[in-house]
Order: C-alpha cells, then structure tokens, then sequence
C-alpha cells in the first residue's frame, strides 16, 4: 500500500451487488470500504445508487460506513420492477473528479464502462477495475486486463468482505 496516494473508487452499487449475490453471499459494506482503503488507499468511495423512497437507513448506514452516496431517481417499469441506470452518473462524477484524484478504482464487471477504463488507462489514472466475479463484460478482456493485474475479481475476497451475521445483532449491511 502506497499510503500517500489520494485514490478515489467510483462503484456501481447494483452491478456489485446482483454480482456477489449470485454467488450466494453479501457484502459487508463497511469491511468492503476498509479493504479499498487500505489496498488501494482509496481516500473517498463513491457509491452509485437508485434512490428509492423507504430505504433512507440503507443509504444513511453506507454513508456512515464512509460512502458518498450518489443517488439516481429511480422508475417503476410496467412489469414492477424498478430500475435506476448509474452509468452516466459513474462516467460523469469520475471526470469531473479527475484532477483531484491519483488514480481511480473502478468498481463494475458493465462493459457499459470500458471507454472509461480505457481513457483512465491511456492517462495513467486507473488503479484498478474490480469486478464483482468472473461473469463480466468480454469488453474488458480487450484490456488484457486480467495478465497485467488491472482487473480484480472481488469474489476472490470473499474472507476479507463478507457480511457476515453476528449472533444476536442485526445491522442493515446489505442492498
């Protein structure tokens, strides 16, 4: 860990949530923001979410677990399910936050995102792309991302992240 570098990591909350939960586990979100912190000196985590009226406590525990959280409205589609697309939001706040940042960690296996990584690439600004688990964008693989360690599979740290309930206790730590 290089402790003085200022890196910013930009999240696609759904992309990593749907992710992980495939694989039949949660995310400790506040050991998640630890991890990033101290593996890749991640100094401000911004957390792309849909905004959805009566989750106020999930959104104010992620921002007490050190998420800034970056909300999108959300729409109730015809067949009930809601959708709140953060990909325009994630590429709009990571540029707008270029300057400020040493490098950026990059959190979604969404091929939706690969002019970004390879524009932080060609810059020298990407630290790394964290995807939630081996099922991700075939754009990616265009990187060569995984033989020069760009890519990280977030389910290979599972024993780091896991949520994991206490006897006794409940803590809203899950999307």
């Amino acid at each position: 860990m290089k402790s003085k570098e200022n890196n910013y990591a930009f999240i696609d909350s759904q992309n990593l949530n749907l992710g992980i939960k495939s694989l039949g586990w949660k995310i400790d979100w506040r050991k998640l923001r630890i991890f990033m912190k101290d593996k890749y000196s991640v100094s401000k985590a911004y957390l792309f979410i849909g905004y959805k009226l009566g989750n106020e406590s999930l959104y104010s525990f992620l921002q007490d677990a050190g998420y800034i959280c970056v909300f999108k409205p959300t729409l109730e589609l015809l067949n009930g399910k809601v959708k709140g697309n953060v990909d325009a939001e994630l590429v709009l706040h990571t540029m707008i936050e270029f300057n400020n940042f040493d490098k950026a960690v990059i959190v979604s296996g969404d091929g939706d995102f690969y002019c970004l990584v390879e524009y932080l690439i060609k810059n020298n600004k990407l630290e790394q792309l964290l995807v939630p688990n081996k099922n991700y964008s075939a754009l990616f693989k265009k990187l060569g991302s995984v033989d020069n360690n760009i890519l990280t599979f977030v389910s290979e740290q599972k024993n780091k992240i896991e949520y994991i309930n206490e006897k006794g206790s409940r803590r809203d730590g899950t999307l």
